[in-house]
């Protein structure tokens, strides 16, 4: 009898009831074996110098200089942005993922011989220089604030060293963000680094796990400001050749942090009307990547992870009665199997940080905990 109910509802129920309930299945506890090729990617990458791209502007030829010389702590895995998020790989895997993984030992010493009061404080000489202008900003950044808001929410000794060894940078870094964001006046809707949306999530979890009240504020009203009249978003133009964040799906995701779910449910209605209400997963196609050792073309591997999690959160920020939860878990669970399945050791290109990306996804860090 218990199998036929949902069928007995159909049958005897208004159309509203007509569906049956649907058990959504969301990313939970990361596998052991996930966190071990994960893990190794990161190991691999946050000491390994070169290959690498030095991006910065400077002031005279003596402040030209090896990687590991300018960026002390951050030299590794090709660029500065890749180096900080490999490190909040390590950091978050040890966090959360299994406690009696071999690699545990090796992803503990590495950050040992990251994070040091001398080595940081050569990072925030190369933040103060008057040439820095908007020098990784926003995605870099924000990435920075996700590594300390990892290290804030780990109950650990060993965290703790760690955070007060990097907070002189997170200060600074705050202190130019809140300078910038009041003369930001318009979204930057990119599906690559300097995305706003995507950047503005990050600072967020960190304003609020910091208690920043003002960075907070200054998030929100920028948020609001940019996407609380956006309407028709043309996902259908997504995504571009080089993308690895997705404009629409990525704002949707910042806009469910802000809004109450009644809320958050009508606005998506104007801003994603071609979400399906029957619960396919076929209505949003994966990026597709031809030669996965192109830096550029590779990208498209890490969109398939970052709108795996967009879809996941935007699902769950809407009311247990929206129809289109299921259609969105449908979709992104499809990414998630692309995305996970891209993150390989073969080409650098994607090596040294698709792992990162598909450790966000896969430990459900988007989420707030």
């Amino acid at each position: 009898m218990i199998l036929f109910a949902p069928f007995l509802l159909w049958a005897c129920g208004t159309e509203e009831t007509a569906a049956p309930t649907v058990q959504l299945e969301y990313p939970d506890a990361i596998a052991p074996e996930l966190a071990e090729r994960f893990s190794a990617l990161a190991l691999t990458c946050v000491h390994k110098e070169f290959p690498n791209k030095i991006s910065r502007t400077t002031d005279n030829a003596e402040a030209i200089g090896r990687p590991k010389e300018i960026f002390p702590i951050f030299y590794g895995c090709f660029d500065w942005h890749s180096s900080v998020h490999g490190h909040w790989l390590l950091v978050r895997l040890l966090r959360i993922g299994p406690q009696d993984a071999s690699w545990r030992g090796t992803a503990i010493e590495k950050l040992n011989q990251s994070f040091s009061p001398e080595k940081l404080a050569g990072e925030v000489a190369n933040f103060a220089r008057p040439a820095r202008g908007s020098w990784e900003r926003p995605y870099g950044l924000a990435w920075y604030l996700q590594l300390t808001t990892e290290l804030r929410e780990w109950d650990d000794p060993q965290a703790k060293q760690w955070l007060e060894i990097l907070e002189p940078l997170e200060t600074d870094i705050v202190v130019s963000l809140k300078e910038w964001l009041p003369n930001l006046v318009y979204a930057i809707r990119l599906g690559t680094h300097n995305q706003s949306a995507f950047a503005f999530g990050l600072m967020l979890d960190w304003a609020r796990v910091s208690e920043d009240i003002e960075l907070e504020q200054l998030i929100i009203e920028r948020s609001r400001a940019f996407h609380m009249e956006d309407v028709d978003c043309p996902l259908a133009y997504e995504p571009s050749g080089e993308d690895f964040l997705s404009p629409c799906l990525m704002a949707a995701d910042l806009m469910r942090r802000i809004l109450p779910p009644e809320e958050f449910s009508a606005w998506l209605t104007d801003y994603l009307p071609q979400i399906p209400t029957d619960g396919a997963g076929d209505w949003l196609a994966p990026g597709i990547v031809k030669d996965a050792s192109d830096g550029k073309l590779v990208h498209l591997d890490g969109v398939n992870s970052s709108r795996a999690w967009n879809l996941y959160n935007i699902a769950r920020a809407l009311p247990e009665d929206d129809k289109r939860k299921a259609a969105l878990v449908a979709a992104a669970k499809i990414h998630a199997d692309e995305g996970v399945a891209a993150v390989s050791a073969e080409h650098y290109s994607g090596s040294h940080w698709l792992a990162s990306f598909a450790t966000y996804l896969m430990t459900d860090r988007g989420w707030n905990e």
